[in-house]
């Protein structure tokens, strides 16, 4: 019964990926070349989520200031979720919902993109976080599922949304590593172009 249950969740999780493909690949491709405007022209990509999304916000950032599978030039992004006197003097002295907010505006310039990840699309930091966001003219990248929630309401036609088709927390934030990834190789073909496997054992 529970070997059954186990390859229930890898089936539903590799079916999720199946049918997310071809709907995501587009707002992938588009979140893709905003990093790279933002890259190239100076900026930098501050990201935020709760939970395991905050975990992912780190995740992503570790890749682009370290590296993901080849080597390149570090690249600038800040995850908003690391700094623990930060975020618990803000959550203390004023309120938890600007916990990222503060930080987009003290950080924040016209050029920036910022990753803003929320499962529900309903996140009330998240949704502060990205209207600081476009008051320092940021483009928002956003990963959601649920339908988007609130955060789908509240982008702008310039940002860009990647809306998981599902509404199992589980099995969007495992839809989410994946588009992450997604954004990193990407980055990477842009700057490096296609990988030469010929020498690879």
């Amino acid at each position: 019964m529970l070997e059954q249950r186990i390859h229930q969740h890898f089936i539903e999780s590799a079916d999720l990926k199946y049918q997310s493909a071809q709907a995501l690949s587009k707002p992938i491709s588009d979140g893709i070349a905003a990093f790279m405007a933002c890259i190239t022209g100076g900026g930098k990509i501050l990201a935020c989520g709760n939970g395991g999304s905050a975990a992912d916000a780190q995740h992503f950032a570790a890749e682009l200031v370290g590296r993901f599978e080849r080597e390149r030039p570090e690249l600038p992004a800040i995850a908003l979720t690391t700094d623990s006197s930060i975020l618990t003097a803000i959550a203390n002295d004023y309120d938890f919902n600007q916990i990222f907010s503060k930080q987009v505006r003290a950080l924040g310039q016209p050029g920036d993109v910022l990753l803003a990840i929320s499962t529900s699309g309903n996140s009330k930091n998240i949704l502060q976080a990205i209207e600081a966001a476009h008051a320092r003219d940021m483009i928002i990248i956003a990963l959601t599922g649920k339908g988007g929630g609130q955060i789908g309401k509240i982008l702008r036609e310039t940002d860009v949304h990647v809306c998981v088709p599902h509404d199992v927390t589980a099995r969007i934030q495992e839809v989410h590593l994946l588009v992450l990834h997604c954004l990193c190789d990407g980055i990477d073909f842009e700057l490096l172009g296609e990988k030469d496997i010929s020498n690879e054992d």
